[in-house]
């Protein structure tokens, strides 16, 4: 693809859905980041047919060489919805961006989710996830546990609201409906919160969007007596 680079440096957002999703999931924070002056790429993968690693590898690597060449970027961000958080601190892990900015991560399964602990013996659970669902558990030796602390810029939201009660139910603490409050938590990372929305839809939340782009801008979440 034949892209013409823009001549002064942009702040660039690439988005990045959760597991069985599309990038249209991700269509209205895109669109706010557009509005507050952010140049976007939402990333598409396909997230149940491949390992986290691979998919990291070359889905994120695209999206990086795309923006480099497409937006001359002062900085690279990333806004990332479930497992897309996993699959940046995979490639974070591995390849050092000089122009790394934040990144934010919604409802991220972290130290992974004890949803997939309870369920991933299942042949229907195992198809329906695919590979990279079936990392997410919450062993020591389990992808997202097995990756280092961060060492850059991160903030993260957690949800505590869910509509499924029995997925709840497995996960038996405090929760979103896909993973605990405490998984969403990680080692380095620069601000975290907790807000009452569930987990599939917590990227569409106006107040969800609101504290990514202030963190993005000023690498902190807005505090206010709820």
């Amino acid at each position: 693809m034949n892209v013409r680079k823009s001549l002064l440096p942009a702040e660039v957002v690439i988005l990045l859905h959760g597991l069985a999703r599309t990038n249209r999931s991700m269509h209205k924070i895109e669109a706010a980041l557009q509005n507050a002056g952010y140049k976007t790429y939402n990333c598409s993968y396909p997230s149940r047919t491949q390992p986290i690693q691979l998919l990291s590898e070359t889905f994120i690597g695209q999206a990086v060489t795309y923006c480099e060449k497409a937006y001359n970027p002062g900085r690279i961000h990333f806004v990332t919805h479930s497992m897309g958080a996993i699959l940046v601190r995979y490639y974070l892990s591995l390849h050092r961006l000089e122009n790394l900015g934040s990144v934010v991560m919604l409802a991220p399964p972290n130290a992974g989710s004890e949803l997939v602990d309870r369920l991933v013996g299942y042949e229907l659970f195992q198809l329906f996830n695919g590979p990279a669902g079936n990392q997410l558990g919450t062993a020591e030796f389990s992808l997202p546990n097995s990756l280092p602390a961060v060492e850059y810029k991160v903030g993260v939201i957690a949800g505590n609201k869910s509509l499924n009660v029995l997925a709840s139910a497995l996960i038996g603490t405090e929760n979103d409906g896909k993973v605990s409050t405490k998984n969403t938590k990680l080692d380095g990372m620069t601000d975290y919160i907790v807000l009452p929305y569930t987990h599939t839809f917590m990227m569409q939340r106006k107040e969800v969007i609101d504290q990514t782009i202030n963190f993005l801008k000023n690498g902190e979440f807005i505090r206010s007596n709820r």
